[in-house]
């Protein structure tokens, strides 16, 4: 496994935890020789994980819609930075530069993302695998629901289980890797 998108925050959230567990998710990559590929971000999450890869001397890949670098948030000293038209190109990018993907604590849009990397994977479109980092029971909220969805007949338990669920870096990336057929 050469790459991994990594869905995040454009925004720190409220406890300090969340950022330690970015730049822990970023030390993991490093050690693993796995580039970050994340929305090419300087702000909130984006850029702790980004910056913390890139001091530890590891690659890291941003992907943002043009309208986002004239905002003036775009990450300017990125190993690589594409710029491109919009979300959906963003998104179609990302996919295809990442062999997995993981969802830290976000917002809206880091759930929009996953979903949609989970939809494609439950399509078909792809066989990469998700993760959640589950930091300090994030996501908790969203695995319960998933199984109601389970339990109400909306979704099969095989396409709850395309997200692989951990609190620690190590090991969730271990799981990715697993099931990626990396050993």
């Amino acid at each position: 496994m050469k790459s991994i998108a990594v869905y995040c925050g454009a925004s720190n959230g409220a406890k300090s935890l969340y950022a330690d567990a970015a730049r822990d998710l970023a030390r993991v990559l490093v050690e693993h020789n796995i580039s970050l590929v994340y929305g090419g971000g300087k702000v909130g999450l984006m850029g702790v994980i980004a910056d913390e890869v890139l001091r530890l001397g590891g690659e890291a890949t941003g992907v943002i819609p043009r309208a986002l670098v004239e905002r003036e948030v775009g990450h300017a000293g990125l190993t690589r930075l594409f710029v491109v038209k919009d979300m959906h190109e963003r998104k179609a990018m990302m996919a295809e530069l990442s062999e997995g993907f993981i969802a830290m604590p976000g917002g809206f849009g880091t759930l929009e993302e996953l979903f949609e990397m989970v939809t494609w994977s439950q399509l078909g479109i792809h066989a990469k695998p998700i993760g959640l980092l589950n930091v300090d029971g994030f996501y908790d909220g969203l695995v319960n629901f998933a199984r109601h969805q389970v339990q109400e007949g909306f979704v099969r338990e095989g396409h709850a289980g395309l997200m692989r669920v951990d609190a620690d870096p190590e090991a969730l990336v271990r799981r990715l890797r697993e099931a990626a057929g990396v050993l």
